[in-house]
């Protein structure tokens, strides 16, 4: 699996369909008797590390004829790409997208039956299919989509193209998949969309503010994440409702990729610097605690000193509890591609540079305001005797434990502050 927490989602329906027709998981690529790579390609080196792999798999296949390769994902939804893996690697058997995961059984039984390499690449992203099987490997927290497709058309951004217009669930699917989840004792519900925030019920109508107080009602002890947000869509009915619930972590991931006007313009991000500032302000006026993470790029083409110094400017009011930030680099078939005044590699490593030096010290100043307080914790993954878990807002806490704390929340008070982390002890 490449890519986003998407990509991992649909891996596990790719995964549940195949433990229906009765496989069995293997890291042992040569015991397999199928292997499919679910592909991004949001990044050029994405793609290239997938194809990487794909040809890696030529001699294997070679002494094993009766194996199956599949591609699908992203990468494949692109017609050049998905003819590209057709020509340049004959051996892969299987080619579809992203519109048509749910046929995997009904592939992999027709290249049992004739033989034939099988090519379904849909231009059209069709209706939401529910109920496919899934495989779930992120326990204690479950991905649940609520929304597929993106309607924004970034200039830098692929994903509409591959992901198709914006499809939301219905709201009483939803519902139900989240009461199941926490009755069969997941501790964490994460919803998932391209924008998450125009989320509309198509039969209710209800938005996505409506759509997490009905999530909220549900009984039990659980926490709700949700990602992506988009800041155009994000607005103070969804703050108020995260200030008033049982269930909703106050943590909140606001990409605002600039500071500056006239990039987020060039960006067709549909919001100015002073519209993201004030609504940073709404989140801390009804939400002290929340802890509010960012996406950052730079480098967008026509990007100027004093554009970045923007960017720098709004991570200082914003007080961002961290940032991932990233190098523009060129998408094949985005508006970006082709606007003049692209910015020189070095100048664009030299102000990443900058950029994370500038977070850095914020993360670590917030990451010391946090000792000597205790936090809850879910504890989520274990090394020998470490659990490492998350706080309500978001913060990664380590601290001495075994099994038992696995999807459990456990009062936690912090020692140590580490720039990406805290470390504590269970109380």
């Amino acid at each position: 699996t490449y890519g986003c927490q998407m990509n991992v989602h649909e891996s596990e329906k790719l995964a549940g369909i195949l433990e229906e027709m009765n496989y069995k998981s293997t890291e042992d690529c040569n015991k397999a008797d199928i292997i499919i790579f679910n592909t991004c390609c949001i990044r050029e080196n994405a793609e290239q590390r997938a194809k990487g792999n794909i040809g890696a798999l030529k001699k294997l296949k070679k002494s094993k004829p009766d194996l199956i390769i599949g591609v699908c994902g992203c990468m494949t939804q692109q017609q050049s790409s998905a003819l590209e893996i057709q020509k340049k690697f004959p051996f892969v058997d299987i080619i579809f997208g992203t519109h048509n995961i749910y046929k995997l059984k009904k592939f992999i039984e027709e290249k049992k039956s004739n033989k034939k390499r099988i090519f379904e690449v849909l231009d059209s992203e069709g209706c939401i299919v529910e109920n496919i099987p899934i495989h779930r490997t992120s326990t204690p927290n479950a991905w649940v989509n609520i929304v597929y497709g993106c309607n924004n058309f970034c200039t830098y951004c692929i994903v509409p193209y591959v992901r198709g217009r914006e499809r939301s669930r219905n709201k009483e699917d939803i519902l139900k998949e989240i009461e199941a989840l926490v009755k069969e004792g997941y501790a964490e519900i994460t919803l998932l969309g391209q924008n998450v925030n125009s989320y509309i019920d198509p039969n209710s109508k209800c938005d996505f503010s409506a759509l997490l107080k009905a999530i909220d009602n549900i009984e039990g002890n659980f926490r709700i994440r949700f990602m992506t947000s988009h800041p155009k869509d994000f607005n103070e009915s969804i703050v108020k409702t995260i200030a008033e619930s049982k269930h909703i972590g106050h943590y909140i991931h606001l990409p605002v990729q600039s500071g500056s006007d006239k990039i987020l313009k060039a960006m067709n991000r549909h919001y100015t610097a002073e519209d993201y500032l004030n609504k940073i302000e709404l989140i801390k006026k009804y939400i002290p605690d929340c802890g509010i993470t960012t996406d950052i790029m730079v480098g967008f083409p026509g990007e100027t000193e004093e554009d970045f110094s923007d960017t720098l400017k709004l991570v200082e009011k914003c007080g961002f509890f961290s940032a991932f930030t990233f190098i523009y680099s060129v998408r094949k078939g985005t508006a970006a591609e082709k606007m003049p005044n692209q910015v020189p590699e070095e100048i664009k490593h030299e102000r990443l540079t900058r950029l994370i030096n500038l977070q850095n010290e914020i993360s670590i100043k917030i990451s010391r305001e946090y000792v000597g307080k205790t936090v809850s914790v879910l504890g989520e993954n274990i090394n020998k005797d470490v659990i490492s878990g998350r706080t309500d807002c978001g913060k990664l806490v380590t601290f001495k434990g075994d099994f038992n704390d696995i999807g459990v929340f456990s009062q936690i008070k912090i020692t140590e502050a580490k720039l990406s982390s805290l470390q504590g002890i269970k109380i």
